[in-house]
């Protein structure tokens, strides 16, 4: 039997005997501690570090994605090469090493989220665009975001072929984010600064994605304060280009920070070695019907870090960096 597979096999039957020890002892507490009103990534993160911690003998297991699903999180983890589907209750008190669905799947469907692009599989254009959908304060947007400027700073020809867009919605004459109005502000001050001031974006970006000092670095970016105040508070500025990307974001039916979509196409970055400079570019290059001199660099095939940090990466454990924020 595959190691892996007898692995989760043995980690469902421990889970199964620690939750008839713990609720014979504990009164029905929540099993991993911490909860609290925690959301869905930082419940399901407390579970991946228990059995990492409890259940793999020195293995790690590593969270890929969260997302709620018929009233429990739905998780996917890696241990090893090997990726789990897995599902927790949203008390934090029952993990569910597996499911079994009982609806009908649509056909085709089932193939199609197994399959596998390489370059051969993308349509090709004269002049591909590469779109990033991003929150600003998720660490696997701002890791994204630091894929990109790092493609722009090696190969500056590629501004013209990638473009970040915002997760969100307008509600009420107001602009929302999955982060609550700290990281829905900072959305739409780095769209206005994409769509008036484009010379400043990513200036402001590779300034931002380090610690996330605003005043900094609009400073450091030399952005026209006034004009981008005035977009801010305009709604015929602002939240204009705001509803544009979010308008893009429910065609495409995205629900993940970050999501690559190439061409009007989803796209997944791991088919082509993962969160790292140069898989990116060569999901771009792969698209060109004549691809360009600069596809022939090479850039960095180190995972780039996610959250705010001071470098494109590190020697420490980049645990996590294929997770996104839901």
């Amino acid at each position: 039997m595959n190691k892996i597979k007898l692995t989760w096999i043995l980690i469902a039957l421990m889970s199964a005997a620690f939750l008839i020890w713990y609720g014979e002892t504990n009164n029905g507490d929540t099993l991993f501690k911490g909860f609290g009103n925690q959301g869905g990534e930082e419940i399901v993160q407390e579970a991946i570090d228990f059995i990492s911690e409890n259940m793999l003998d020195g293995a790690e297991a590593v969270l890929v994605s969260v997302s709620e699903e018929s009233g429990v999180y739905s998780f996917k983890m890696k241990v090893g090469d090997q990726e789990y589907d897995s599902y927790l209750t949203k008390d934090g008190k029952i993990l569910f090493p597996s499911g079994v669905s009982l609806t009908e799947p649509e056909e085709g469907i089932a193939a199609a989220e197994t399959e596998t692009k390489t370059c051969e599989d993308i349509n090709k254009t004269e002049e591909p665009i590469l779109e990033a959908f991003v929150v600003s304060q998720c660490p696997f947007g701002v890791q994204m975001q630091r894929i990109f400027n790092e493609m722009v700073k090696n190969i500056p020809q590629l501004a013209s072929y990638i473009r970040v867009e915002y997760m969100g919605a307008i509600e009420g004459g107001k602009i929302t984010a999955m982060h609550g109005d700290e990281e829905a502000q900072e959305n739409l001050r780095q769209i206005c600064l994409r769509e008036e001031q484009p010379n400043n974006f990513w200036a402001y970006i590779d300034c931002y994605i380090k610690e996330g000092n605003i005043d900094s670095c609009l400073g450091i970016a030399q952005v026209d304060v006034g004009s981008l105040t005035g977009c801010l508070a305009d709604e015929n500025r602002g939240l204009v280009y705001a509803q544009e990307d979010f308008t893009k974001q429910d065609k495409y039916q995205i629900t993940g920070s970050p999501t690559l979509i190439l061409d009007g196409e989803t796209i997944s970055e791991f088919d082509f070695g993962g969160r790292t400079a140069e898989a990116v570019k060569t999901v771009v290059c792969c698209a060109f019907q004549d691809k360009p001199g600069f596809c022939d660099t090479v850039l960095s095939t180190e995972s780039a870090n996610s959250s705010f940090s001071p470098t494109y990466s590190s020697t420490e454990s980049n645990a996590g960096n294929d997770a996104n924020c839901n």
